[in-house]
């Protein structure tokens, strides 16, 4: 079993007074996490997928909610996010059984921290669970032994059930890219056009490490820019894509107002495009590395709690850096090779008018200075 990264932090925040809340897609590995931390603790495990269980935890009182978990002294809920007002029951638990520690975890974050954020203000701590990382797969079987299975990691992505099932990748991600995935936004009232969604992805998915127009995609799926902003933001708070704003202070033509998307996971990404060619078969395979290695430092940076904005750049005369990082001490540009042969130039115009940038190649060489 893969050791998550997340374990021991979770572990350390144990019985300090507080609700453990942890966020994350379906399927990330979250339940499991969490039955290996509890596997030797008495606990009490409760799914919000269970109508009994939301009844029970739906407007309830702490001289219930003693009765229902007699003594035990940890409370795991999993699928929290199904559970009404699940925010007042857990500050229940806080504020009024207080020797119990009550465990909870959500695949939907504007759903679950939507009913929290007021409720629980000051009484938890917050945990972001991505699927299996760079970083914790070379921990699990080492650096060299996970540099050779990157192509592999570029075509099937990290996802725990993926990486554990060998041979069985392509059916397993085509059921998670048409399952799992929707299963929360179509729970939802905003998604009232699930076929545009699904047009939508698959956009988004072949544009891949380009800027992305609203416009443009709004009449591609044949719906308008508002929908797309609208279901881009929902892809994004249920872990599907993230976006990366474009760099702009001093430059009089660079782009202010660009955005790129990307996939939290590039196995998803093929499977929405159903493409599981080996790279030598692709033409997509800058854009592949582009989009690992930027999911991936967001996982390094989140679970090393480093704080630090991230944008591309771009001019409009087509100078450009993949992906910028702004920290209270100084900028990063980095740009992404997936050969080690493959030059890149600094933009001189991004020197001139930033000094003191550092500025990297990252290439399957050196992948380790960025990840690690």
């Amino acid at each position: 079993m893969v050791k998550r990264a997340l374990r021991k932090k979770i572990q350390d925040r144990l019985f300090k007074g507080k609700a453990l809340l942890i966020f994350g897609p379906r399927q990330a590995g979250k339940s499991t996490l969490v039955e290996d931390l509890l596997q030797d603790k008495d606990h009490l495990y409760l799914n919000g997928d269970d109508a009994d269980t939301r009844d029970i935890l739906t407007n309830t009182t702490a001289t219930k909610l003693k009765a229902e978990i007699g003594n035990n002294k940890i409370i795991f809920i999993d699928e929290a996010q199904r559970i009404p007002n699940i925010g007042l029951t857990l500050k229940l638990f806080t504020d009024q059984i207080k020797s119990v520690q009550v465990i909870a975890t959500g695949s939907s974050a504007f759903e679950l921290s939507s009913q929290v954020n007021e409720p629980l203000t000051g009484r938890k701590y917050e945990f972001m669970l991505y699927p299996l990382s760079f970083g914790e797969m070379v921990q699990h079987h080492g650096l060299i032994q996970e540099r050779r299975l990157i192509e592999h990691r570029l075509i099937y992505g990290y996802y725990p059930e993926i990486v554990s099932k060998a041979g069985e990748e392509t059916e397993l991600l085509k059921l998670l890219a048409n399952s799992y995935l929707y299963k929360d936004l179509l729970m939802l009232e905003q998604i009232k056009k699930p076929l545009i969604l699904s047009k939508l992805l698959k956009a988004l998915a072949l544009q891949l490490g380009s800027e992305v127009n609203y416009q443009e995609i709004a009449q591609m799926v044949g719906s308008d820019p508002k929908t797309v902003d609208k279901y881009i933001d929902l892809l994004e708070k249920t872990f599907v894509v993230f976006r990366l704003p474009a760099f702009s202070r001093n430059v009089r033509n660079e782009i202010k107002k660009g955005k790129k998307v990307y996939f939290y996971d590039c196995g998803i990404r093929n499977a929405v495009i159903g493409n599981f060619k080996s790279l030598s078969a692709r033409t997509d395979v800058g854009a592949l590395w582009e989009n690992f290695v930027i999911a991936e430092r967001l996982k390094y940076r989140a679970y090393h709690n480093m704080d630090a904005e991230h944008y591309f750049w771009r001019t409009t005369q087509q100078q450009e850096i993949d992906y910028i990082e702004d920290t209270d001490e100084r900028l990063y540009a980095y740009e992404f090779k997936w050969s080690p042969t493959t030059k890149a130039k600094f933009p001189s115009t991004f020197a001139s008018s930033y000094p003191g940038t550092e500025f990297k190649v990252i290439s399957l060489s050196n992948i380790e200075e960025f990840l690690l």
